[in-house]
């Protein structure tokens, strides 16, 4: 099929739309794959997607203004605007308030899709609001509402068409998170739907998110098991969210055993969850859907897991901000890659475009031409924030971090179980095409002088067209290096 692509009208069966299959996962980094060059891994059913596909190597979130990073990161997948727009209380002020909510007047991929005759069905996660939730699907089964919850007493709900789904209707099921998920996912592609519409099965997973315990067949062995380069006993200087619940699910200063069995664990995460996506895929060929099907893998958000001395997502280093994502289906160009810079408000403009219906205001761009020229080679930035303490864009090349310290927030935000620590003030500027795991902070170069001040001058003008509350308070401020 080479690099050749068609639009939806001409890729589906004349009388029907094709079927969306949106499978995403929860704290999947993109290293962590076997098609993303990660050899300590077996992932046969994602590669085998990704030969029968197309593979962006550089897709991203963009962060979050509150620890639950998955948060903002699904309301921008869901709605395609940037983190600031797509929630309803911003600032993230709130940690249990309106900061989760994706505000009403923004409709979602899922509603847009089920008001232009899509059945919406979603199984698995579901970490916004109950609101947007209602207004997205008409269906669903073995739904979780909520960040997490261990792998064998996930709390679930039956679809209820109320929209209200009271505590005392949750129920457990036995099974692992996986198994559940997938199970209900086979369920609906072999069982009675609407079958004069195309659906939209929206399938969220929990894993590979903690807590890490997969079934003991599916989880390697410590004792061959590589480290990143850039695994360290500690991060080098204060980030601003030093003590957050994830960095301190493993001892300080970092010790090597120790990231093995993390590793070891999420990789045991990872490889059950492949195999059940597997069972996915194979019921969508059983059932002759997949010919007519597109389907999307991503994940939220990364991991860093001792990179850089981290282990949670509350940073805004490659492994925490990259994100797999791959499209397969009718008119995707095949075992293709694309190097493009994309986040995930991109994901959400491609599903509509892809589907022949109006996008409506977002901040993501579509990405059919890239099904038309995979190799294009076009130097596209994207942005990230973490809270008030971190902001980064990256180029084709070259990323900048900046980091601020604790006067950069508004008092409401230093008070209770969401104060940071103090931070450090300090930029840092790499070369990810020599220097891919940001270990060599090349902000003193003078011979990149010139890259530090477009890549600054790029960050600051998205801050002032997302509405970054920081922008305000960052006026007149010197930033040094460390």
């Amino acid at each position: 099929m080479g690099t050749e692509t068609l639009n939806m009208n001409e890729s589906a069966s004349a009388s029907r739309p094709p079927n969306i299959l949106f499978i995403i996962a929860d704290d999947h980094r993109a290293t962590d794959l076997g098609c993303y060059g990660n050899q300590d891994i077996a992932t046969p059913n994602l590669d085998k997607l990704s030969k029968q596909g197309l593979t962006f190597d550089n897709a991203h979130c963009q962060g979050a203004m509150h620890p639950a990073v998955c948060v903002p990161s699904r309301a921008s997948i869901m709605t395609g605007r940037n983190i600031f727009a797509s929630s309803a209380e911003p600032t993230g002020g709130s940690y249990y308030g309106r900061s989760f909510d994706i505000p009403d007047a923004l409709p979602t991929f899922p509603e847009i899709l089920r008001e232009n005759g899509y059945q919406t069905h979603c199984i698995g996660k579901w970490h916004n609001d109950k609101s947007a939730f209602h207004r997205s699907f008409d269906g669903g089964s073995s739904l979780m509402f909520g960040g997490m919850s261990e792998h064998r007493k996930v709390p679930l709900h039956h679809f209820d068409p109320s929209g209200t789904y009271p505590a005392d209707n949750i129920y457990c099921d036995d099974r692992f998170s996986t198994d559940i998920f997938s199970s209900a996912a086979v369920e609906f592609l072999e069982g009675e739907r609407h079958k004069e519409k195309p659906f939209c099965l929206y399938l969220a997973f929990t894993a590979p998110h903690d807590p890490r315990t997969p079934p003991a067949e599916f989880r390697p062995g410590t004792d061959e098991l590589l480290l990143p380069k850039s695994v360290m006993a500690a991060h080098p200087f204060d980030n601003g969210d030093m003590r957050c619940r994830d960095e301190l699910l493993a001892s300080l200063p970092r010790e090597d055993d120790e990231m093995r069995d993390h590793l070891a664990d999420y990789y045991g995460m990872i490889q059950h969850l492949d195999a059940e996506i597997g069972r996915v895929l194979d019921s969508l060929d059983a059932t002759g859907q997949r010919e007519n099907t597109l389907v999307i893998y991503t994940s939220d958000h990364g991991l860093a897991l001792g990179n850089h001395g981290l282990l949670g997502k509350q940073n805004l280093y490659q492994h925490s901000v990259r994100v797999p994502l791959v499209f397969s289906g009718p008119g995707i160009p095949v075992g293709q890659r694309a190097a493009l810079n994309t986040w995930h408000g991109d994901t959400f403009a491609t599903l509509l475009d892809y589907t022949g219906l109006s996008i409506p205001t977002c901040d993501g761009e579509s990405l059919l031409p890239v099904f038309a020229d995979p190799h294009s080679d076009r130097n596209r930035a994207v942005f990230a924030a973490y809270r008030y303490s971190q902001r980064m864009v990256r180029d084709a090349r070259y990323k900048l971090i900046r980091y601020f310290p604790s006067d950069h927030y508004p008092k409401d935000q230093l008070e209770g179980n969401i104060a940071p620590s103090a931070g450090t003030e300090t930029t840092q500027l790499f070369d990810l095409q020599c220097d891919p795991h940001e270990l060599d902070n090349l902000i003193a170069s003078t011979e990149l002088k010139a890259i530090r001040a477009i890549l600054e001058a790029r960050l600051s003008q998205w801050q002032i067209d997302v509405g970054d509350p920081l922008t305000d308070l960052n006026q007149d401020q010197t930033v040094s290096s460390v």
